[in-house]
C-alpha cells in the first residue's frame, strides 16, 4: 500500500491533496467529518464539509471560510479524489473517502450503523484501508433498540410528573440531546431546554429537522409555570446551581457509558439511559467486515485491545494516537 494518508502531529494528512482530515492544529486546509469540537477546531485556513454539517460548524466556528460538497460527489484536490458519504453520527456527519491512483482509504470520523430519526444513514465503503474509532470498543457495549430507549425514558418522565417532580435530563448539546427529543411523547408535559442545547435546535430546525416545541430556560422563567416539565440539559449542568432552580427534581443521563455502573454511579443521576451515537461492538465489527479492507487504523477508544482484537483474526490493524474523543461537555466519558 502506497499511504494515501499518513498520520502527523497536526492529524490525518493526504500529501497528494495536501489537505488534513480533522485536524487537531491549524493547517490550510481542514476536510471535516462533522461539527462536535473535537473533529471541527477552529483556526484553519480552509474548511471543506457536508451541505447538512456547515450550518451547525459556522454556527459554533463563526465567521470561517467553508465551502461544501454534496453526498458522494467527488471532488478533486491534487492528486487525490475524495468524497464525503453518511457516518450515522449526527446529522450531516460523514465519512470520508480518499482515492489516489486507485487505492481508496476511508476516514470514519464517528459513526453509528444503527439507524436513527435524525442522522443520514450509515453507508459502507470498500476500501483498501480504513481509519475506525472504536470508542465502544469492548463486547459489553451492546445498545438496545431506540424503541425501548424512547419507552424508557417517557415512562421514567411520566413517573416524576405524576409525583410533582421535574426530570432533568443529561444529553449531549450537538446530536444526543436532538435525538433524545425526537423520543419525548409532549403530551406528558412541557419541554424545557439549556440555552446550548436550544442554540443547536435553532440551527437543525433552520435545516428543516423536525423537533418538538420546546422552551429555552431563561433567568427569568418560572418553573411554577411548568409543572412536570422534562428538561434537556448539558451534562455539565446536571448538580449545578442551574439545575437546582427547579426544585424537587429525578436527574437522568443518556450516553452509551451507562452502560457500565462505575460511570452510573460517578455520575450520580438518578437513571442512566443508554443510548449512543457511537457503534457499539458488534457494530464495529460489522463495520470493518463490510469494508473489507487490507488495513484498519484504530484511533480513539479502547484502541490498543480492540486492535489486538483485530489482530487475532486474521486482520492487519494499527493503533493512530490521535486527540479525537473530547467533545462539549467532555469529562473522562466524553461521548
Amino acid at each position: 500500500m502506497t499511504g494515501v494518508l499518513t498520520f502527523t502531529d497536526r492529524g490525518i494528512y493526504c500529501p497528494a491533496g495536501d489537505f488534513h482530515i480533522d485536524p487537531w492544529r491549524p493547517v490550510d486546509r481542514a476536510l471535516i467529518t462533522h461539527g462536535h469540537s473535537d473533529h471541527a477546531r477552529p483556526g484553519h485556513a480552509r474548511y471543506l464539509a457536508t451541505e447538512a454539517a456547515a450550518p451547525v460548524i459556522r454556527h459554533r466556528l463563526g465567521d470561517i471560510t467553508l465551502e461544501t460538497i454534496p453526498w458522494a460527489t467527488p471532488r478533486r484536490i491534487g492528486g487525490a479524489s475524495v468524497s464525503f458519504h453518511p457516518a450515522g453520527h449526527i446529522p450531516g456527519s460523514a465519512q470520508i473517502r480518499v482515492e489516489v491512483a486507485g487505492e481508496v482509504w476511508v476516514v470514519s470520523g464517528d459513526y453509528k450503523l444503527a439507524p436513527d430519526a435524525l442522522s443520514e444513514p450509515f453507508e459502507p465503503l470498500r476500501c483498501h484501508a480504513f481509519v475506525t474509532e472504536c470508542t465502544f470498543g469492548l463486547p459489553v457495549f451492546k445498545w438496545t433498540s431506540d424503541t425501548v430507549i424512547r419507552d424508557e425514558i417517557n415512562a421514567w418522565w411520566a413517573a416524576n410528573a405524576a409525583e410533582g417532580r421535574a426530570s432533568i435530563l443529561g444529553a449531549y448539546s450537538l446530536g444526543k440531546a436532538q435525538r433524545v427529543l425526537s423520543m419525548l411523547d409532549p403530551g406528558i408535559g412541557p419541554i424545557l431546554t439549556h440555552g446550548a442545547v436550544e442554540a443547536t435546535n435553532e440551527v437543525l430546525r433552520a435545516q428543516g429537522i423536525a423537533l418538538p416545541d420546546t422552551l429555552r430556560v431563561t433567568p427569568d422563567l418560572d418553573r411554577k409555570a411548568h409543572p412536570g416539565a422534562l428538561v434537556v440539559a448539558p451534562p455539565s449542568a446536571l448538580g449545578s446551581a442551574w439545575a437546582r432552580r427547579f426544585g424537587p427534581a429525578s436527574t437522568g443521563f443518556a450516553s452509551g457509558w451507562m452502560r457500565l455502573r462505575g460511570v452510573r454511579r460517578r455520575r450520580a443521576a438518578d437513571r442512566g439511559f443508554v443510548l449512543s451515537d457511537h457503534a457499539d461492538w458488534d457494530d464495529l465489527n460489522r463495520a470493518i467486515r463490510e469494508a473489507g479492507a487490507e488495513k484498519v487504523f484504530v484511533t480513539h477508544g479502547y484502541t490498543d485491545i480492540f486492535a489486538r482484537w483485530l489482530n487475532d483474526r486474521g486482520l492487519d490493524a494499527s493503533v493512530v494516537p490521535t486527540e479525537f474523543g473530547q467533545e462539549e461537555d467532555a469529562t473522562e466519558e466524553a461521548e
